[in-house]
């Protein structure tokens, strides 16, 4: 990688719930990227995402990777993503960017809520909307001069319509045709005992765990299974569907602000992985509640997301518009 090596590299990183990765790519974009994985997720404690674990997993993976790109190589922008980072990273906004320009000698620097990277990686820097699903469910918008965000507010005051919404839902069927109350669902029922076990322990298994919500996300596909032949499952999926339209319909940018154009909406995320079940009644809530939408596919992951600010960073062409907390760029916000 010699010849790459002469060029500029740019730096993204991805952190969240299951783990963090990180990219170095050619800051023109034209040559492959390199990655590395850590499995551990990055610790947050009583100050927020701790950004000492972060640098400890990011640089040493960063200085591995500059070297295998060869010899000169530098970076020259670095765009660092995490879950929470809207409402947990005041710590890593301190830290963050004179510490990676001290370890890695990198001067322009962002710092990004997972959702500004997935919007990134979908959209790119167009306007449009994104809907980020997976445990929980995000919508953000932008007509490149401020962000819309809708839910996103955690499994207890949101996420309507996100993997551990629809699990929980599907749960409280199951645990309703286990009393022999109404709304419940024999068929969920049968799914909870093969995956939980006997419905009255279910409590004891849940409630003590730190990770309900994803333990709750992990039933939206039993949901989704039984939902071809179990009427409550299915409306379960159509009310998500709803849930998740109107979330995309309050992140699209105003028909005034957007000169009148269709709205491109992306969806992201582990949770549309669910398919027709809940694709189908989601593709008639948005033609319902946001006829001018236009949904297109994904280009890319949240990875691939930071990896495009970054680039854009480093031809001083960001044109998604900074934000204290969304989109916290040094210098600029």
């Amino acid at each position: 990688m010699t010849a790459e090596a002469r060029g500029a590299f740019v730096l993204g990183v991805d952190s969240g719930g299951s783990g963090l990765r990180v990219a170095l790519g050619s800051a023109d974009g034209r040559h492959p990227v390199s990655t590395a994985v850590c499995a551990e997720p990055v610790r947050t404690g009583a100050e927020g995402i701790d950004a000492g674990h972060l640098l400890e997993q990011v640089v040493p993976m960063a200085v591995r990777l500059l070297a295998e790109a060869g010899p000169g190589a530098a970076i020259t922008a670095a765009t660092v993503g995490a879950a929470g980072m809207a409402t947990l990273g005041g710590q890593l906004r301190a830290r963050l960017p004179a510490a990676l320009a001290d370890a890695l000698g990198v001067r322009r620097v962002a710092l990004a809520a997972d959702a500004v990277t997935a919007y990134a990686g979908a959209l790119g820097q167009r306007p449009g909307a994104v809907v980020a699903g997976g445990t929980g469910m995000i919508a953000l918008g932008t007509d490149l001069t401020t962000w819309r965000r809708a839910d996103g507010w955690g499994h207890l005051l949101g996420d309507s319509g996100g993997g551990a919404w629809i699990g929980r839902a599907g749960l409280d069927a199951a645990m309703r045709a286990h009393d022999g109350r109404r709304g419940g669902s024999t068929a969920l029922l049968a799914r909870l005992q093969a995956v939980f076990g006997p419905a009255p322990e279910l409590p004891g298994l849940l409630y003590p765990r730190t990770d309900r919500p994803a333990l709750l996300a992990s039933f939206a596909p039993e949901v989704a299974g039984c939902a071809a032949d179990d009427e409550v499952a299915a409306g379960i999926l159509r009310e998500a569907a709803a849930h998740i339209a109107e979330a995309a319909a309050a992140a699209c940018p105003r028909p005034a602000d957007s000169g009148g154009v269709p709205c491109e909406v992306a969806l992201t995320g582990g949770l549309f992985r669910l398919g027709d079940p809940l694709l189908g009644p989601l593709r008639e809530e948005l033609a319902r509640q946001v006829p001018r939408a236009r949904v297109v596919p994904a280009a890319g992951d949240p990875l691939h997301g930071s990896l495009e600010i970054a680039r854009a960073l480093a031809r001083s062409g960001l044109r998604l518009p900074a934000h204290p907390t969304l989109l916290f760029v040094p210098g600029v916000t």
